[in-house]
């Protein structure tokens, strides 16, 4: 019973444990692959920050942001969720304890992905980042990634309304 309940008390503490890995692929500027022991990949979406898409405007830097920060380097990761595609959600540390979201956001890389985090200054430092007209704040008229997903969908579904 005391076993049991040490593995009861201990799981979160191994479930959110800091891991580490080498960033070997930038998928885009919030997902990164990394090379675990025994020569495992994993695949992280970013905490806490929702990069412009692939097809968006700074997309492409938002992505050349990330790799400049950390590919090639270990990073250290604690996981917070599973996203709706299956995707480990991470916090990311790298070069002495950066936090690899928040420095997306200050760079105006990223917006802060405010329905899915509780760390209020994130959002100060966003609006600092606009202040600056820093990265993709230097568009006054950025639409925000999860926007921009919404009105593709939307697009698809009308192009199979039209179809039919």
């Amino acid at each position: 019973m005391k076993r049991l309940m040490l593995v009861y008390l201990l799981f979160p503490v191994f479930l959110f444990s800091q891991t580490t890995g080498k960033v070997i692929k930038i998928s885009d500027g919030d997902t990164i692959t990394l090379l675990l022991k025994g020569n495992q990949q994993k695949k992280l979406r970013l905490a806490e920050v929702d990069c412009p898409e692939s097809g968006q405007a700074f997309g492409k830097n938002a992505k050349q942001f990330t790799a400049a920060q950390v590919f090639g380097k270990t990073v250290s990761f604690v996981e917070t969720n599973t996203d709706r595609y299956g995707r480990s959600v991470a916090k990311v540390y790298y070069d002495g304890g950066k936090y690899l979201s928040r420095e997306l956001i200050k760079a105006g890389m990223g917006w802060w992905y405010f329905s899915y985090s509780k760390d209020a200054s994130l959002g100060k430092i966003q609006e600092n980042a606009k202040l600056k007209k820093a990265g993709l704040w230097q568009d006054k008229n950025a639409v925000a990634p999860w926007e921009y997903r919404k009105m593709k969908q939307e697009l698809r579904n009308n192009k199979r309304i039209d179809r039919v």
